[in-house]
């Protein structure tokens, strides 16, 4: 696409234009030219206030419904729905039907993204249908085009498949994604395990089902000298493990749910479903601790932990419905509203687009003339309110209704493909 983007502050720390307002000429996908003033001749222009270029987003561990769930979410909704929260690209969970358990199934997603404005990297999965039983063929799915290996929603049990994973994806520097759940622990389990869950009389899912298995995967990544994720965290134990496993050289990161800095399991007192997610949401102490380790980047990145349902799944009594928000379009924006006392947009940069390509080996797009334009369109400063009748995922379990948000995404270029919202 051809387009003159007028008076737009680069923040790319990267970039030789970062923190400069300039005009930004973009033709056949390509950046071609930035200055202070740029002619718009024959192109169509694209200027609002206060708008601010950033490196195009990227989430990791996204569910998307394609295929076999398409009734939750396909690559088309997912695609409009990431793009309306800022995201160029999505590094994708393998629970779908069937699951990416192969190199044909890593095809298959990358075959289809081919027309669509975001870029789908597949995540592959480490055990046959993501059972945790038999080892998949990782070093195919690899050479297909599978960025990580990971059995998304379905957390990796058995230490010895742990072991071998790691080890396997050790040979081409690969990296095993798991999300620390012990299910023996927390089964049963419908939100924290503590004084709220305690006043509900429900059952709960304590800390420790978390911690045991960040301190498991972490054991494993020193033995085998691997690379491991683990994906969403959310208490303090949790934090403070891998605060000390850093520090002790370890191959590890760690991603949080944007959800997670914003609300407790204190706000599960009216029974609200659409915030009965996985991770929980735990205590304010563990609150702050997150938001401790994002500060000291103990915690690598943010993610949207997007789990599309369909109403059915989700209106029920508290103890029968599924675990799961939709959050692409909100979760980058919710974390602004949450973090820009503390940290600052190239922070932002850092959490949403810099740090999930490197923990993937991804190239890192940049905002300077002769690149690819990858861009996401943000105004920081401009209100901007949740329509649900607007929200463009299949799946209508998002927590947030007429939400006020400070900042506004106003779109992506991705190449030669745009979306721009009229907000």
């Amino acid at each position: 696409m051809d387009l003159l983007i007028k008076k737009a502050t680069i923040i790319d720390p990267e970039s030789d234009y970062h923190r400069k307002q300039v005009d930004v000429q973009i033709r056949e996908g390509k950046i071609t030219h930035m200055a202070d003033e740029i002619e718009g001749k024959d192109t169509a222009v694209f200027e609002v206030p206060d708008l601010h270029l950033l490196p195009g987003l990227m989430d990791v561990g996204t569910v998307v419904g394609d295929p076999g769930f398409e009734h939750r979410e396909d690559m088309y909704s997912a695609s409009k729905a990431a793009a309306a929260g800022g995201f160029t690209a999505l590094a994708c969970y393998p629970n779908t039907q069937p699951v990416v358990d192969s190199k044909s199934g890593v095809r298959y997603i990358k075959n289809n993204e081919e027309d669509l404005v975001v870029n789908f990297y597949p995540i592959g999965a480490v055990s046959e249908k993501c059972e945790g039983k038999d080892i998949t063929e990782m070093i195919d799915m690899y050479q297909a085009g599978a960025v990580a290996f990971s059995d998304g929603q379905h957390p990796i049990q058995h230490n010895g498949m742990m072991m071998r994973a790691l080890q396997y994806v050790k040979s081409f520097d690969g990296v095993i994604l798991n999300h620390p759940h012990d299910i023996s622990i927390a089964s049963g389990g419908q939100l924290n395990e503590g004084r709220i869950s305690t006043m509900m009389g429900i059952k709960g899912i304590p800390n420790m089902a978390e911690e045991l298995m960040v301190q498991r995967d972490i054991y494993l990544a020193e033995y085998t000298d691997s690379r491991v994720h683990i994906a969403n965290i959310s208490t303090a134990g949790a934090v403070e493990m891998v605060r000390k496993a850093k520090k002790s050289g370890i191959k590890v990161t760690a991603s949080v749910p944007a959800l997670n800095l914003k609300f407790t399991d204190q706000e599960l007192l009216n029974f609200n479903s659409n915030l009965k997610v996985l991770p929980p949401l735990r205590t304010e102490t563990d609150r702050q601790a997150l938001l401790e380790g994002i500060k000291d980047q103990t915690i690598d990145f943010l993610t949207s932990n997007h789990v599309p349902l369909e109403e059915e799944a989700k209106k029920l009594e508290f103890s029968f419905a599924d675990f799961g928000a939709a959050g692409l379009e909100t979760a980058f924006l919710l974390s602004w509203q949450i973090l820009k006392e503390e940290v600052s947009l190239e922070d932002m940069v850092r959490l949403w687009s810099r740090a999930p390509r490197e923990m993937l080996k991804i190239t890192l797009p940049t905002i300077r003339p002769g690149t690819l334009a990858r861009l996401t369109l943000f105004q920081p400063s401009i209100p901007w309110q949740v329509d649900p009748k607007r929200l463009y995922s299949k799946s209508s379990n998002s927590p947030f209704t007429d939400e006020k948000f400070v900042g506004c995404i106003r779109g992506i270029i991705n190449g030669r493909k745009s979306e721009i919202f009229d907000r």
